[in-house]
């Protein structure tokens, strides 16, 4: 019997178990999945469960559910070594040792070590997160609104707060804190100025060269000297990979994200993918995306599965189909197959892939219910 460990329950993880399910009886596999929690979220849609009212329930898979019906170990642990030399993965209550293992835990958010905004700030890394920003919104008043970070999901935060308070006739300051030049990082500057003119229309400030300098239970000061008092924080200002990836000796990224070569390899018999994998095509490392997630995913099954064999392996060829970023008044841009696109066309592309790639038919028909719910 061979063993086979996978880190990860997100989309790489999940396409991964779906590559091998059809060759566990015919070379007698052994799938282990080891995730921290049981329940895995479709991340693209978080934000869409203040604005849109989407229930975080329709963005959750269960693991233990999943496990059951497709014949594989699920263990809910936390990952905190891997020693790839010896082929053993250490959570926190066992080890197991591997033939092969795929490392595909994505990222979580990342706060510097700055445990003040720890403690104090709303994140968005799971459906968990969603709901206790939406409760929070129902259940106090706030001054005002910070969202620090300007990128993908600092945008589609800002964007669904404004939503929300409109529908209820609040009229509070929402402000996103950039601490870079501009919006949206490296993106188009056509995307960008899209994007800064919504936020406009929608009375969103944003200030750039600028980051929270502290953080204190009812008052938060900027880097120019600004103050906020009794001001909500999301915080969307990067993220990181898990604290063992940290530790494991091989080539990463900033981020901690993991070097692989052509066939998704970080040795012989580890593979990486997802927001995990730092892979090069043509010499442009890959954004981390839930399209290229997936690939991956199948791509590493596909290749352990050749290792077993003895074949060679498959080269991964990316195919990068584009980009949205989805506004919650309705307006979007984004590049579809190389093609410029502008306003409600991109968003109803947006939300068809979301309910094509989320789990299960009761999860798509319930985003399908909530996303043409009037109010």
């Amino acid at each position: 019997m061979k063993r086979i460990v996978i880190i990860g329950g997100g989309f790489a993880g999940v396409s991964a178990l779906f590559g091998l399910r059809s060759h566990q009886k015919r070379l007698d596999l052994e799938v282990t999945l080891i995730n921290d929690k049981q329940r895995v979220s479709f991340l693209p849609m978080l934000p869409d469960c203040l604005g849109r009212n989407v229930s975080p329930e329709n963005l959750l898979l269960d693991l233990a559910v999943l496990s059951a019906k497709m014949d594989f170990n699920f263990i809910q642990d936390r990952v905190s070594a891997v020693d790839l030399l010896k082929k053993q993965v250490t959570a926190s209550a066992l080890t197991l040792g591997y033939d092969f293992l795929l490392i595909s835990s994505g990222t979580e958010t990342n706060f510097y070590n700055n445990n003040e905004i720890r403690e104090r700030a709303f994140k968005l890394d799971d459906a968990s997160d969603a709901l206790l920003v939406r409760r929070a919104l129902e259940e106090k008043s706030y001054a005002s609104y910070l969202i620090a970070g300007a990128g993908y999901t600092g945008i589609e935060v800002a964007t669904n707060l404004r939503v929300f308070l409109k529908k209820r006739k609040i009229d509070k300051k929402i402000v996103i804190i950039e601490r870079a030049p501009s919006i949206l990082g490296p993106l188009p500057q056509w995307m960008k100025d899209y994007v800064a003119d919504n936020l406009k229309r929608l009375n969103i400030e944003v200030l750039l060269n600028s980051s929270i300098e502290r953080v204190e239970e009812n008052r938060i000061r900027l880097s120019g000297g600004e103050v906020f008092e009794n001001s909500m924080l999301i915080w969307a200002a990067g993220v990181r990979t898990a604290d063992f990836i940290r530790d494991l000796k091989v080539e990463k990224n900033p981020q901690g994200r993991i070097n692989t070569d052509e066939y998704l390899r970080v040795n012989a018999s580890c593979f990486a993918a997802g927001d995990t994998a730092y892979y090069s095509d043509k010499n442009n490392f890959l954004r981390m995306a839930v399209q290229f997630a997936i690939m991956e995913g199948t791509y590493a099954a596909k290749n352990i599965i050749r290792s077993l064999e003895g074949k060679r392996l498959a080269k991964f060829k990316p195919l990068d189909f584009g980009y949205i970023i989805p506004m919650a008044n309705n307006r979007a841009c984004g590049i579809i197959l190389g093609i410029n696109m502008k306003g409600f066309l991109p968003l109803l592309l947006h939300y068809f892939m979301c309910i094509y790639r989320s789990y299960g038919l009761k999860n798509k028909s319930g985003i399908v219910k909530d996303l043409i719910k009037i109010g």
